[in-house]
């Protein structure tokens, strides 16, 4: 199966991927650190941003250092202040406060210099509407504006309405072909309230869609299918992404033939489109 849910676990500052099935471009981690305490790593085939969660910390990429990276109480409170930084780089993170960092992986081999993305530098898209239980507003952290300063990552913030469906109308992208490219995704999630929950539809062309319960802190990772998601009623949610290109970075969407009226009728779907290419 081209597809893994990984239930919130306490996962000791070990990544929940390591760039193995089913995405094997993709590296993600979550790493808890309180004051003073310090998290280095170096992925010798990976290209990383540093996203705090929440909290504020030092990163040291390379010798260069970034300085109080992280301005937000919890990811409700603001756009992301984050690190980039290339394949084989020495990172060291130190925390400033108590603070919770996601690192996004996506393999790459050339050598890339490092920068900051600064909260004002952050992207925003917004999609859909309520009347069409679609709206959702995606914060690209790593994308368009950042094509020639990285490889084939894309890292970006999603956050959806109450009771309202993202990733929608369905669509995939795990070939390359006229009108789709090949990508893999991950997502992981939180709630507003951390009691929330929604579901992760997935399905491969022609076949029976599996559902999943999705609560704070699940991940879902794969790298072929169609995967829309839905937030119930009274609860907001929030879905880190990452986003990683088998042969260019650029993501071309394939909406599913029998749902493409629905692009006409959900607003933004052609900007939403714009901002990942």
């Amino acid at each position: 199966m081209s597809a893994k849910m990984i239930r919130a676990y306490d996962n000791a500052n070990e990544p929940l991927l390591v760039g193995d099935d089913p995405t094997r471009l993709i590296h993600f981690n979550l790493v808890k650190l309180v004051a003073n305490e310090t998290y280095s790593y170096n992925l010798s085939e990976f290209e990383t941003a540093v996203v705090p969660m929440f909290g504020s910390c030092h990163v040291l990429v390379d010798g260069q250092t970034f300085e109080q990276v992280g301005k937000r109480e919890n990811v409700w409170s603001g756009q992301a202040d984050s690190v980039y930084a290339g394949p084989d780089a020495s990172v060291q993170i130190t925390a400033v406060t108590d603070c919770e960092i996601a690192i996004a992986g996506g393999r790459w081999n050339d050598r890339m210099e490092p920068f900051r993305v600064t909260p004002d530098e952050v992207d925003m898209v917004d999609v859909g509407s309520n009347e069409t239980k679609s709206r959702r507003r995606i914060f690209h952290i790593l994308g368009n504006k950042q094509a020639d300063r990285v490889g084939r990552l894309l890292v970006s913030e999603l956050y959806a309405d109450e009771g309202c469906w993202s990733g929608y109308p369905p669509h995939k992208h795990d070939t390359d072909q006229p009108g789709e490219t090949a990508h893999e995704e991950l997502y992981h999630w939180r709630f507003d309230p951390p009691s929330g929950f929604g579901t992760q539809l997935w399905y491969e062309e022609g076949q029976e869609p599996h559902a999943h319960v999705t609560r704070n802190g699940d991940t879902f990772a794969f790298s072929t299918g169609y995967h829309p998601t839905a937030t119930s009623p009274g609860h907001a949610s929030y879905i880190f992404t990452i986003l990683v290109g088998k042969t260019q970075r650029s993501l071309v969407q394939n909406f599913e033939e029998v749902h493409r009226p629905l692009m006409a009728k959900i607003p933004g779907i052609d900007a939403m489109r714009a901002k990942f290419k």
